[in-house]
């Protein structure tokens, strides 16, 4: 099951180069990514890296961008 996101996110796999898997990255949180063996431990740690993206930018003062759109919108 795939957890409520408020921002929008790619899933897309990872070459074997690269490690294998699958990269999740959250274009409107810049730099924020993680990876995962499947595309639902992607998403999991997507979450995590989400939620620690949003708290190192508040601690530093930095403005969080409002979600363009949510995830799951067409």
């Amino acid at each position: 099951m795939i957890p409520d996101i408020p921002y929008r996110f790619v899933v897309r796999p990872l070459t074997e180069d690269d490690g294998g898997g699958y990269l999740i990255e959250f274009p409107d949180l810049p730099g924020c990514m993680s990876d995962g063996e499947t595309v639902e431990e992607a998403i999991v740690n997507g979450v995590d890296a989400m939620e620690g993206w949003i708290v190192a930018m508040r601690a530093e003062g930095h403005p969080i961008p409002e979600p363009m759109r949510p995830a799951h919108a067409a």
